[in-house]
């Protein structure tokens, strides 16, 4: 089985943040609870109405192609795509074929093919023997991106939808919800053990990126067992069944598709190098800081892998990070603090509502909390203890210390009295660690910081008992 090569390439759709839909004034909520509210008379394809491109849907797609280093379109147009669908009004799909906004770029060292924009579909509903269609979706601008047929295993597969996933929302084009429909993923999945390519699969429906790594997976090992037993295989659209983890057939698939593309001539042609809300340098000028850069840049500064991922994708981490290093500046010890803390105390603080929210008013208030715990004026027990309060109340972590006497007990001076009490104390315990147990080193230690309330150095008292027990 090890001689077979999986190929995968993969279809993405996308659904984009716009105010509009992609051909008339309608609002763009496709998630809409009433049934048919936003409608007029061009989504639902009256006669006679004559659709007007989204500026705003064209610029979301060429942002995409200038993220990712790919040639966008001097020249651009919307063409006709026939064929029946029964949510889809005209009976028609308005998309581009010859002459798309994007070809090219790569994303997570996946070479991008082209990136298109089209309208969505309405959505069908099925109940009771009978099929209703809300069209609320309809002429939604949806974006599609193809990659070229260059992966090769369910992780690579994964790790790029992650990846394109968090581009879109670092761009702000789409949310990118795969559970809401906002991106639909379709892989095309291939098995062969020379270097033509096998015969094409084609899974759709995969709402999420474990179902696609689970889908792949399932179709190559599917693929080699078929091929291993002199079996042949079809060229198919298949489903992914979560229940049973597997996929099952829906249709064969012909080699070609009769689409009929033409030129819509409802819509004219654009010349987009003519238009200055598509040049690109305008573009790249407006382009936020990408994740590829930021990952570079933290790891940098030494900041763990694990950790560089959530202050990337958690968008109120992240930009609370950003904030709180331009703070801190180069204080290299407080912001490789500051992203522990951020990534592992307050994530979990956030999850349980501990802490309500990451506000810019507080990050003044957070930096001085890193910058204490460096400076050994609180320990870190301390300091996450007043996260809290420093966070949801902007509260200074300088005044509450001294308030409450929290500050830390740094000097042998300062603890001398507090070691000498916890020996004599507990003779016991002092006599285990003399006798070769270095575990009763950390109880005498545990012992010294509640006498202190947790305001003892802890490093300092394990060398000062160490020091005078020895």
């Amino acid at each position: 089985m090890s001689t077979y090569k999986t190929t995968v390439g993969i279809e993405v759709h996308v659904e984009l943040k716009t105010k509009s839909k992609m051909f008339c004034g309608c609002l763009n909520n496709p998630h809409e609870s009433v049934p048919n509210q936003n409608t007029c008379p061009v989504c639902l394809a009256h006669p006679g109405t004559l659709p007007v491109v989204n500026k705003e849907a064209v610029a979301h797609v060429l942002k995409v192609g200038t993220a990712i280093k790919a040639t966008c379109a001097d020249f651009s147009e919307f063409d006709r795509k026939n064929y029946f669908y029964p949510d889809i009004p005209k009976a028609y799909q308005i998309s581009q074929y010859a002459y798309p906004l994007v070809r090219g770029g790569e994303i997570n060292g996946v070479s991008i093919t082209r990136i298109h924009l089209e309208e969505d579909t309405a959505r069908s509903q099925h109940e009771s023997g009978a099929s209703l269609v809300d069209f609320n979706r309809a002429g939604v601008p949806l974006m599609e991106l193809v990659t070229e047929p260059v992966i090769h295993s369910a992780q690579e597969a994964g790790d790029f939808g992650r990846e394109l996933q968090l581009l879109l929302r670092t761009l702000g084009v789409s949310d990118a919800n795969m559970e809401k429909g906002e991106m639909r993923v379709e892989a095309n999945i291939s098995v062969s053990n020379n270097e033509l390519l096998g015969t094409k699969v084609e899974v759709k429906n995969l709402n999420s990126f474990k179902a696609m790594e689970a889908a792949i997976d399932f179709e190559t090992k599917r693929h080699i067992e078929v091929l291993e037993q002199g079996g042949t295989l079809v060229q198919e659209t298949r489903g992914w069944d979560e229940n049973n983890l597997c996929t099952f057939s829906q249709r064969l698939k012909e080699t070609a598709n009769d689409y009929r593309y033409f030129p819509d001539p409802d819509i004219p042609k654009f010349k987009l190098a003519e238009i200055q809300e598509f040049n690109n340098s305008r573009l790249s000028e407006k382009q936020p800081i990408l994740a590829t850069e930021l990952r570079s840049t933290y790891r940098e500064l030494g900041i763990p892998a694990q950790q560089i991922e959530i202050l990337v994708s958690d968008f109120a981490i992240k930009d609370y990070f950003h904030n709180l290093t331009k703070v801190i500046g180069s204080d290299l010890k407080s912001i490789l603090l500051a992203a522990n803390y951020l990534t592992s105390d307050v994530t979990a603080a956030l999850q349980s509502g501990v802490i309500h929210d990451l506000h810019t008013d507080s990050v003044p208030a957070f930096a001085t909390l890193m910058q204490m715990v460096v400076a050994n004026d609180l320990n870190s027990r301390t300091a996450k203890d007043l996260l809290p309060e420093v966070i949801n109340n902007a509260v200074d972590p300088k005044s509450l210390a001294l308030e409450r006497g929290l500050l830390q007990l740094s000097t042998d001076e300062a603890l001398a009295p507090v070691v000498d009490e916890v020996i004599k104390n507990f003779e016991s315990v002092v006599a285990d660690y003399r006798g070769g147990k270095e575990a009763s080193l950390q109880f005498l230690v545990g012992q010294a910081m509640k006498a202190t309330r947790g305001t003892a150095n802890p490093a300092l008292l394990a060398q000062m008992f160490t020091k005078r027990l020895k």
